[in-house]
């Protein structure tokens, strides 16, 4: 029975990453929105705890008035990760290309259940909170691991880089005078990876021809997904980590 239920749960978890995946490759404006009122929502409690526990740390006993200070402090930072989550959400996944969209998708998809994966790790064997440490400490590794799937994908050719005259005609030919959400989407996608291609040659003459392209994934703009995978690690995590405990 305990063999079971213990299934049940994983093959719930996995259903629960593709069903994300899937909402963002074919509801690319909803996730976004849907997105930034988690991460608003995520961002409220647990930075309103965060600032309980740490202020003391910061300031003695005539610290500011922990009233007025932690809502403002807590409301602003769930603002701005709101607002950044709603809007590399959307860039991650609206655009023109289907079949780029879509292997995006399974690297999004694979690079969450790593996420989910870890944190039912560190849950069972260090007792760690799932939502604290995916929320305050994953977003950067979990950049990078997507980063490297973004890497993958471009030496297997499913996402080709464009160069200075391709950029040219996307910007001056293909891109309309007021694009859709999908246009500018593809167009800003297909700059950052262009910059990412300028930026790598910057870095040979600095750190080499081998090393280059492994510095430019850690400072790639898509190591910002990793704040947004972290979201939905943090859903799927603590729910997953809840049914084991109770049913298991």
């Amino acid at each position: 029975m305990r063999f079971i239920v213990n299934a049940l749960i994983m093959v719930a978890e996995i259903a629960a990453v593709v069903a994300v995946a899937w909402a963002g490759l074919h509801y690319p404006l909803i996730f976004a929105a849907v997105t930034a009122l988690i991460a608003f929502a995520q961002g409220m409690l647990l930075e309103h705890a965060r600032l309980r526990h740490e202020l003391p740390f910061y300031f003695g006993s005539h610290h500011p008035n922990a009233g007025l200070l932690i809502p403002f402090v807590a409301t602003s930072s769930a603002l701005v990760r709101a607002i950044i989550g709603g809007a590399v959400a959307l860039l991650t996944f609206s655009g023109t290309d289907s079949v780029r969209l879509f292997w995006i998708a399974v690297v999004f998809g694979i690079t969450l259940y790593l996420a989910v994966w870890l944190l039912r790790g560190i849950a069972h064997r260090l007792d760690a909170k799932p939502a604290r440490w995916g929320y305050f400490r994953l977003a950067a590794p979990l950049g990078i691991i997507y980063s490297v799937g973004q890497w993958l994908l471009e030496r297997f050719g499913q996402i080709k880089t464009p160069n200075l005259t391709e950029m040219g005609r996307t910007l001056i030919f293909d891109t309309p005078t007021i694009p859709t959400v999908e246009q500018g989407s593809e167009l800003l996608f297909r700059m950052k990876l262009y910059i990412d291609s300028v930026i790598i040659t910057l870095l040979k003459p600095l750190v080499g021809t081998d090393w280059a392209p492994i510095v430019g994934i850690a400072i790639s703009v898509n190591v910002l997904t990793g704040f947004v995978i972290a979201i939905y690690a943090v859903m799927i995590g603590e729910a997953v980590v809840r049914a084991e405990n109770k049913l298991l």
